[in-house]
């Protein structure tokens, strides 16, 4: 593995601050992901083999899909445990802050997690990371944060506390940040990672089937609908739009995760350079965005939905209603046009 991503004055400062603490909180971003949970749940698993007590916070419920992680049943939702887990904030010596790079990303454990007097660590692969935390740890180059917190404890001189469980979410992480390793998986770093991985004892078939072939007759029965009668194609921009409105989730009983890789599947059609994924919450719209080649679907979020990412994935969050979600996407799109690769 190369060891010259993270410096040495990082990794000293960094193992001091870990080999002071007692007490350590992790925390992840909102509607935790793959790659969320899969850090968040990776590094506990490390930092408590190294004897430390440890817990991880999540702003709502993890999604469904990701229960099967070692660990995923422990995690301290904070939108039901908001008094234990704003005092475990407090209580603790230590909050690592995993795939996000905002404190705005964390909803509202958000106040706790800044009024905490802890030492904070920031681990993550996001662009333009915020200036709270004591020891920032930020790489956009790397493909997932989950990746990076291997990097991380590598350098730290832990293999040896990277057990089984830990190397299983670190994976899961690293396959759902890439799509199945299908995008920003050109680093060879990535698959050196694999390889020590499946040697600490994972079985990525078994991994693969548990994410992408675990489903609900109501997840296929949505996803079907989503396709059949909420897809549109936009030929002109070579574009894709998916929407679910808030009624059309539940009328399928929609549980988190249910649309996870929905915003992959237009990319499949050759004509569609990028794919859009509107999804109706409580409160405001979910984006989600994928791309092929060098469009910058980034540069779309940060613009126009108060998100970003990286060049082929990223989302955000639009706070109107679905139609107007809709019709900023339209107004975007053909000053995006720019961007398409010419035509063969």
């Amino acid at each position: 593995m190369r060891k010259n991503l993270i410096g040495q004055e990082t990794i000293v400062r960094l193992s001091a601050l870990i080999e002071k603490s007692r007490r350590i909180v992790i925390t992840c971003h909102l509607s935790p992901d793959g790659d969320a949970m899969g850090s968040s749940l990776g590094l506990c698993r490390i930092l408590r083999n190294l004897g430390k007590e440890v817990r991880v916070i999540t702003p709502d419920t993890p999604p469904r899909y990701l229960m099967f992680l070692p660990g995923a049943d422990q995690v301290m939702p904070f939108s039901r445990f908001e008094t234990y887990a704003n005092r475990a904030m407090a209580d603790a010596d230590l909050i690592f802050c995993l795939d996000y790079n905002d404190p705005k990303r964390v909803d509202l454990v958000g106040p706790g997690l800044l009024a905490s007097k802890a030492r904070k660590v920031m681990i993550d692969h996001h662009l333009g990371p915020d200036s709270f935390p004591d020891l920032t740890i930020s790489h956009p180059e790397v493909s997932s944060t989950s990746a990076l917190v291997f990097m991380v404890a590598d350098r730290l001189g832990l293999d040896d506390k990277i057990d089984t469980e830990a190397a299983v979410a670190i994976y899961t992480g690293m396959m759902t940040d890439t799509g199945n390793f299908s995008y920003n998986s050109n680093d060879p770093r990535l698959y050196e990672i694999i390889a020590r991985l499946i040697e600490k004892g994972i079985d990525k078939d078994e991994i693969y089937k548990a994410v992408y072939f675990t489903n609900s007759v109501n997840r296929l029965r949505l996803n079907g609908f989503a396709m059949h009668e909420r897809f549109r194609v936009f030929p002109q921009h070579r574009a894709a739009l998916i929407t679910l409105t808030r009624n059309e989730l539940n009328s399928f009983q929609y549980q988190k995760g249910d649309t996870e890789d929905l915003v992959n599947r237009p990319l499949t059609c050759p004509d569609i350079t990028y794919s859009v994924f509107l999804r109706e919450e409580s409160d405001y719209i979910k984006v989600s965005t994928r791309s092929k080649g060098e469009f910058p679907v980034n540069l779309l979020c940060s613009r126009y939905f108060n998100g970003g990412g990286h060049l082929n994935a990223a989302g955000g969050e639009f706070y109107g209603t679905l139609q107007e979600a809709i019709d900023t996407l339209a107004e975007a799109m053909p000053l995006f046009d720019q961007y398409l690769p010419p035509k063969p």
